[in-house]
């Protein structure tokens, strides 16, 4: 068995489970979140896709991370 090339010893948070965790999050709950308020704009060229995904998915991602951070910050006892 090969040793491990990498190990992680972090005091307080694990920025890296958050990071990774905020990742999938974002994915699974913004991008449904996405598409359904998506239903309801008026979205006819590619230009206006993209900027209503980043209008929308941003302040997502931004929640998604401080709520991640939060229960990592109160779970690391």
């Amino acid at each position: 068995m090969p040793e491990r090339v990498e190990t992680s010893s972090p005091d307080g948070v694990d920025y890296g489970w958050v990071m990774q965790t905020t990742f999938v999050a974002t994915i699974v709950v913004g991008a449904p979140l996405v598409a359904a308020l998506s239903t309801t704009a008026t979205l006819p060229t590619w230009a206006d896709r993209l900027e209503f995904a980043i209008r929308v998915g941003a302040p997502v991602w931004l929640v998604t991370s401080i709520a991640v951070f939060a229960y990592a910050k109160r779970k690391q006892t």
